[in-house]
């Protein structure tokens, strides 16, 4: 595997963990805002069960699947990102593929004092880098919004 970019993401939400955790996974919710990284992706999940793939997709069935490494409900998701979807059926790894396969992305929710704190830490390849940087804030704060 080549060496990833770890990146950490974090923002304070007035909201109780439970109503923040389903803006997170709740179906429509996670539509709402991982649209905004590419409009009208979604996943296929089995529930976000530990130890279940998920198929993150376009509307093409395009995308990568994960598996659910750790979810403790309200608290911790994990996944890692193992390879590429096409037309909605999982692809063998390939060298492209190796370079970021085994990467991580896990979803922390950590309480304050009359808020709670969404953090994120994603290992990135540098050619995504500058796009992450850009959007995933702004993703963030749809989650946020949607909290209110």
């Amino acid at each position: 595997m080549k060496k990833l970019n770890r990146l950490q993401f974090h923002v304070d939400i007035k909201a109780d963990k439970s109503t923040i955790w389903n803006a997170l996974w709740d179906a429509d919710s996670y539509r709402d805002w991982a649209g905004v990284f590419y409009e009208g992706s979604y996943a296929v999940t089995d529930g976000w069960k530990e130890g279940s793939t998920v198929n993150f997709l376009n509307p093409d069935k395009n995308g990568i699947y994960s598996t659910v490494e750790t979810h403790i409900p309200n608290k911790l998701i994990k996944f890692r990102h193992i390879g590429n979807v096409v037309g909605g059926e999982q692809q063998p790894l390939d060298d492209d593929t190796k370079k970021w396969t085994g990467s991580s992305e896990q979803y922390s929710l950590i309480e304050g004092q009359g808020y709670n704190t969404l953090r994120v830490d994603i290992d990135i390849m540098d050619e995504h880098l500058d796009y992450m940087k850009e959007t995933f804030p702004r993703a963030l704060q749809r989650i946020k919004d949607n909290c209110g």
